[in-house]
């Protein structure tokens, strides 16, 4: 396992609620990574409770983080160490109701 992928594996292992994005959580720096802190604060959880990586402040976490979860895009979302998916997928499990369920929140 490499040292970028180590690293990953660390912050996927300690946080509860984890997003590799582009930015951080006050200020997203791509509309995906934007969505992802509007669905998750959607949600109920409050942006300051996630982790956030900002992945364009190492090239070797922006590359290691898509071999890590084999998932090609960025943002990713983690919860409990489990990879829930992208921006994509957050939405369509918000829709449903299960993005709420696996974040233990309740919609605001």
């Amino acid at each position: 396992m490499s040292d970028a992928q180590q690293r990953i594996d660390q912050l996927v292992k300690s946080s509860d609620v984890l997003l590799f994005m582009k930015g951080n959580a006050s200020f997203p720096m791509c509309g995906f990574s934007g969505r992802a802190i509007q669905i998750l604060k959607a949600c109920g959880v409050d942006p300051k409770a996630v982790t956030t990586v900002n992945v364009l402040d190492d090239v070797g976490i922006r590359q290691g983080i898509k071999e890590y979860s084999n998932w090609p895009t960025i943002p990713q979302l983690y919860v409990k160490g489990e990879f829930i998916g992208g921006s994509d997928i957050m939405m369509e499990m918000y829709q449903s109701g299960e993005l709420q369920q696996v974040l233990g929140a309740t919609q605001a």
